[in-house]
């Protein structure tokens, strides 16, 4: 039977990252794990936070457990056995201490973890196991180990006989399986076909929690991390209607890295039962909108809350303020963050509040053969002619318009002139250009060079000096209250010629934005 539970934030931990720069701080010392822990806890902490749920991402590298298994390898970071050896489980203490703070408390078991190294890098040493069993690894372009394969028997029980050992040691909630960590998990090309592998190990691990549930009297939750919408669900091979159908989902998290998350289009196939909760990750993040402003995030969230999402999920976040992760090894802590905990859970605590809402941008994971994470179907960056062909976008807008507030549209060109005339429309309303900025730069607009990859060292973060010779064009129009709307908008861009030909070079549009403030 599908489980339900009210959540506002669910943080998604991913703990090995902060356990890796914890130890390369403190090599030469003692390393206490009561420091490490109440650490982990310092914005759940907070008096007012809206954390009510934390998702334990301790995977770590799939060379050892990361806690003491009768199936996984002995975990090889010297910290964790040193807690080991001292009679601390690290896993064990984080999950009690999860539930003494009356948080619920799952499990993110990453489908196909690649092959890490102690500090967090990668190895070519390709996993013993994949070496034993070739059929349980599928090829993927761009990981020479493959990754995990699905449509093997062996493996399916073989990940369903790990997840019954952690469901049986640890006093959980639920598990999450998350197959952003990482794809394809069937035959690149093939995933659709396949998908029947996918259902039946889903069925497999909802079988075990069953099981678990009644030799422990109380439910044992099962999530899963998919793509955003059913387009890319279909492509890696994600059949959520079955899964809905046979009830084998109690919660389905959309998406990692992208603002436009289809909830209606989810709920429609999969109905009330299963709870929808998007997911906002800020190092993988959606490409030119690392590490947000609070406007920024408020607007991200209330969307995924006035679309229909259940709960809404953060990963790669921040844990505390900059003197904590300082004392963790960790530097460059965005402040939006701890803000945003006291706010984003809840459609009540962001109302009435300054937004702004984006057009997603293509770009910034290579890391999966397929859809999930990708972003390969957003709009922009986009290539505007001088045809007078109006390009034409989809904006959500949480808010509804108010006597208190005011909208205005933001575009961010590269390669425009100066001397073009453009056409901005909302809704069939026609918008006046009130600012015109020629010298405007963006620290996560990289143009003419091509994007970097998300995540790494955090170009994203500003951090790095903008190119003095960038030269970006930022208009602002100003939105009659009775052109836009709560919802979705249509926004409509054309560009005269001024003289200017089809074969002259076309302008660039690298961000649409929409701005409400209040008074």
């Amino acid at each position: 039977m599908v489980q339900t539970r009210q959540r506002h934030i669910v943080l998604q931990y991913d703990a090995d990252d902060v356990l890796w720069k914890y130890w390369n701080l403190h090599r030469e010392r003692e390393v206490s794990f009561d420091r490490f822990r109440d650490a982990l806890f310092s914005y759940a902490d907070e008096p007012g936070s809206q954390i009510d749920a934390i998702w334990w991402d301790i995977g770590g590298s799939p060379f050892g457990s990361p806690y003491p298994s009768k199936i996984l390898p002995p975990h090889f970071h010297p910290l964790v056995r040193q807690w080991l050896d001292a009679g601390i489980d690290w896993v064990g203490e984080l999950v009690s201490a999860t539930r003494s703070r009356k948080m619920e408390v799952f499990w993110n078991h990453r489908i196909c973890e690649v092959e890490c190294l102690i500090d967090g890098g990668l190895t070519k040493q390709t996993l013993p196991l994949k070496l034993e069993h070739p059929d349980w690894v599928v090829p993927a372009t761009w990981w020479p180990q493959g990754m995990w394969n699905l449509a093997a028997p062996g493996l399916r029980t073989y990940k369903v006989a790990v997840l019954r050992e952690l469901a049986g040691r640890y006093d959980l909630d639920g598990i999450q399986i998350d197959f952003s960590r990482h794809l394809p998990c069937l035959k690149n090309g093939h995933q659709w076909e396949l998908r029947d592998h996918v259902t039946e190990f889903m069925r497999m691990a909802r079988q075990m929690s069953l099981e678990v549930a009644r030799q422990r009297g109380r439910p044992l939750m099962l999530a899963a991390k998919v793509p955003q919408n059913l387009a890319g669900c279909r492509i890696d091979g994600f059949d959520l209607r079955t899964w809905a159908k046979l009830g084998l989902v109690d919660v389905l998290t959309l998406g990692s890295r992208s603002m436009d998350v289809d909830v209606e289009g989810v709920r429609a196939a999969v109905g009330n039962d299963v709870q929808l909760q998007p997911c906002v990750d800020d190092h993988h993040a959606t490409d030119g909108y690392r590490n947000p402003s609070i406007e920024g995030l408020r607007g991200i969230f209330a969307n995924h809350f006035q679309r229909g999402a259940s709960s809404a999920v953060t990963f790669n976040w921040s844990f505390g303020p900059a003197h904590v992760c300082h004392s963790m090894g960790i530097d460059g802590v965005p402040v939006a963050q701890q803000v945003a905990y006291h706010e984003l859970g809840d459609p009540q605590t962001l109302a009435h509040k300054n937004k702004f809402f984006a057009i997603e941008r293509r770009g910034g994971y290579p890391w999966c053969d397929g859809f999930l994470n990708r972003n390969d179907n957003a709009p922009l960056p986009l290539m505007l002619g001088y045809d007078q062909n109006p390009a034409n976008f989809i904006l959500h807008i949480s808010d509804s318009p108010a006597p208190e507030n005011a909208l205005f549209v933001r575009l961010i060109l590269f390669q425009a002139h100066g001397d073009e005339t453009f056409n901005i429309q909302i809704n069939g309303s026609v918008l006046a250009v009130t600012r015109r900025d020629p010298e405007w730069k963006d620290p996560q607009i990289f143009s003419p060079e091509p994007q970097p990859n998300s995540g790494g060292k955090g170009l994203y973060l500003g951090l790095y000096q903008i190119n003095p010779h960038q030269r970006l064009l930022r208009l602002d129009c100003a939105v009659p209250r009775g052109a836009w709307h709560q919802g979705q908008n249509e926004v409509a861009i054309g560009v005269s010629p001024r003289g200017k030909s089809p074969s002259d070079s076309l302008i660039r549009l690298e961000k649409l934005e929409a701005h409400l403030h209040y008074a």
